[in-house]
């Protein structure tokens, strides 16, 4: 019997899945793994390298001088790659579409496998990504399956790029977001899907405070130990 508790959240692009992990996490005393942030970094190495998306090759053979870890400073996750913190450089568009691109590439995701797994073995974690509840960790005990609409999970990157100043065409997001939707359910390694076990929540037409009471409901049904006291 699992003497830790995982929490597995799964769903495409711009669902929210970071934001209400991290949220979800706080209440609950556990540690928040972020994968996307992990296969981001490593597309950060292979940007800078000048390595093409489409090189599955030369992807694989940089794997092997890739080191990335997650450190806690304060409760605030910072993501390093071979000993340098890029955590305020892995969230641009670019690394995000080159994560998206090399993540179907069978080195990649085995790089990060063992990871994430050896993570959840030794501390309660809740993890968000595409493939978690199958096959990252497909015992956890609670699974959960967050998505939002096409034209939602766009207007959310929208304005969280023009909060940060950034001027991007609505259309063009959500064009990227279908591409990736498209990318991540129909690659053959890991594609996204919905466990079977998983709890479906559309949050489209939910607050972030809804969901985040959804998902700990849903843990409280499956023995997930209590919220830490504030």
């Amino acid at each position: 019997m699992s003497v830790t508790y995982n929490i597995a959240i799964d769903g495409p692009a711009g669902a929210g899945k970071s934001t209400i992990a991290r949220a979800v996490a706080a209440k609950l005393g556990f540690v928040y793994v972020d994968t996307g942030a992990m296969y981001r970094a490593m597309a950060v190495y292979f940007l800078r390298k000048g390595i093409a998306r489409e090189d599955e090759a030369g992807i694989s053979e940089a794997c092997k001088d890739i080191r990335i870890d997650i450190r806690y400073e304060n409760g605030v996750q910072h993501v390093i790659l071979n000993g340098e913190d890029v955590s305020g450089i892995i969230r641009t568009e670019e690394a995000g579409n080159m994560a998206s691109a090399c993540s179907v590439y069978g080195a990649v995701r085995q790089k990060l496998l063992n990871l994430q797994q050896n993570l959840a073995k030794t501390s309660n974690v809740i993890m968000d990504g595409r493939d978690i509840g199958t096959c990252v960790l497909p015992d956890a005990q609670t699974k959960i399956y967050l998505t939002a609409s096409v034209r939602v999970r766009a207007l959310r990157r929208y304005k969280e790029l023009a909060e940060k100043g950034q001027e991007r065409s609505l259309d063009e997001i959500e064009q990227d977001i279908r591409e990736r939707d498209y990318r991540d359910t129909h690659r053959e390694i890991a594609p996204l899907k919905q466990a079977e076990d998983a709890v479906y929540i559309d949050s489209s037409d939910m607050t972030i405070a809804q969901v985040i009471g959804a998902i700990i409901g849903a843990a409280a049904e499956r023995g997930c130990p209590a919220p830490a006291q504030e």
